[in-house]
């Protein structure tokens, strides 16, 4: 079928009101969990094919993270799908006021293809939840992670409650050009504000996840070797390929070089002395993305620089004074190369970060209370986490999402579920009681019910 008749499929399948069962809801996203177990080595193969990601990695980073978040919104979706009870101001009483969630329709999600699987059953997790049915674009780049999204999909969902499209990125203008309830987006900032143009057209709201520069700030009174330690874990997860991964390494001065070894001897803990030959360390996606990077291995290399073009390996590298004009510095990284920047006060590298568009994450390393307090209220960013890195996507109660360039909306947990809803505003009023002086004509008594009027509205 084409798109067109796709979408008129799940408009009359949103339209019988039988993806408003909240009992039908749940019985789907735990028949998603069954498969997701039933095939936990399959995915695992296709994540080490596509991406050269370790089973340790992938269930970490992907499969134990949606099957927490089913298992969380399993737990807490009977309780988001009940209408909540508002208060009515006295001179309307007896009235009821109440917000009704319900869901959006059809909405479009698509995913890219760094964290293939997670990124296209986390955003669904929320759709599922609030009642909707979903069209799926996955990356065609993760061909094999997308082979095997789509016989998953297929084995729980039937195609007018979610179906997945393999349209490759050269033809989504075609996708985008049909009328949906909400797109859900993940990716880069440029395609997200192609996205976003399109579903102006149709004035479908969108949610954008898109990524930049995240910041790393590594103050004087860290803990070296711990702050190196999470650092480069978050750093070189999936090879850099991470959108809330440490772009670059702002560390003190005085603390510099020290950091610099306690990084590189983590960095070989982590992958050994040939990174290459360890099973935890991940490739790049494409050639075209190798090139890109590739492209920025300049300057004073202080670990890794290797590259291997048919393997598509770029080792772990770091690379030391880096400037603000460096060409590094001009886009996010996207990969397994980081630049280490040098500061002394806070308050130049506060005034750095905020001259540049926000990013979707930023750390912050220090023991200083006034340390982490100055930098969370004289910055801008998706998210922060203090002392470690990307663990704070993990909790369902935290939305995830950017601000600025690096996204808009967020998700995961109650997030999800309040994203893909719309919350529509009751008010019942019996025949009863009608209080006259609501209406004209007011007369004397206008001064009175003025001053009634201001004090109890």
């Amino acid at each position: 079928m084409d798109m067109a008749n796709i979408l008129e499929l799940q408009r009359a399948y949103f339209n019988s009101g039988e993806t408003r069962s909240v009992s039908l809801r749940k019985s789907r996203l735990k028949k998603l969990k069954e498969v997701i177990l039933s095939r936990e080595s399959e995915i695992y193969e296709a994540l080490s094919m596509d991406l050269g990601k370790g089973t340790m990695e992938a269930f970490s980073s992907e499969v134990a993270f949606c099957l927490n978040e089913i298992d969380h919104t399993l737990w807490n979706l009977e309780r988001w799908a009940k209408p909540r009870r508002v208060n009515v101001p006295p001179v309307y009483l007896p009235a009821s006021a109440k917000i009704y969630p319900e869901p959006l329709g059809i909405v479009l999600i698509i995913s890219p293809w760094n964290y293939p699987f997670q990124l296209v059953i986390s955003p669904l997790i929320g759709a599922i939840a609030a009642g909707n049915c979903a069209v799926i674009k996955p990356s065609s780049l993760s061909e094999n992670t997308a082979d095997l999204l789509e016989e998953v999909i297929g084995e729980v969902f039937p195609p007018e409650h979610v179906s997945l499209q393999r349209i490759s990125s050269k033809n989504m203008n075609s996708l985008l050009e049909q009328k949906f309830d909400l797109i859900f987006y993940t990716g880069s900032t440029r395609v997200g504000r192609m996205v976003m143009r399109s579903a102006a057209r149709h004035l479908t709201p969108v949610i954008l996840e898109l990524g930049g520069k995240s910041p790393c700030i590594v103050d004087a009174s860290a803990d070296l070797e711990i702050s190196a330690r999470r650092i480069v874990w978050g750093k070189f997860m999936n090879a850099g390929q991470t959108c809330v991964a440490p772009d670059y390494v702002l560390v003190h001065e005085s603390v510099k070089a020290e950091f610099i070894k306690m990084m590189k001897k983590e960095l070989e803990d982590f992958y050994g002395k040939e990174p290459r030959l360890s099973i935890d360390y991940s490739r790049i996606i494409s050639e075209k993305h190798f090139r890109r990077l590739v492209s920025l291995i300049r300057g004073d290399i202080v670990a890794g620089g290797e590259y291997i073009k048919e393997d598509l390996y770029i080792a772990p590298t770091i690379i030391d004074n880096v400037t603000w004009d460096s060409k590094i510095m001009e886009k996010e990284i996207f990969g397994p190369i980081l630049p280490v920047l040098e500061f002394d006060t806070l308050d130049e590298i506060i005034k750095q970060i905020n001259d540049r568009p926000k990013p979707l994450a930023l750390y912050v390393f220090s023991g200083y209370e006034y340390v982490k307090e100055k930098i969370l209220r004289n910055t801008s960013s998706g998210g922060v986490c203090v002392n470690h890195t990307l663990i704070q996507l993990a909790p369902g109660g935290l939305p995830f999402g950017g601000v600025g360039d690096s996204g808009m909306g967020s998700y995961h947990g109650k997030a999800s579920f309040d994203s893909f809803s719309h919350f529509k505003s009751v008010l019942r009023k019996p025949f009863s009681f009608d209080n006259r002086y609501l209406y004209p004509p007011y007369g004397r008594i206008s001064a009175v019910w003025r001053s009634i009027l201001r004090r109890f509205i």
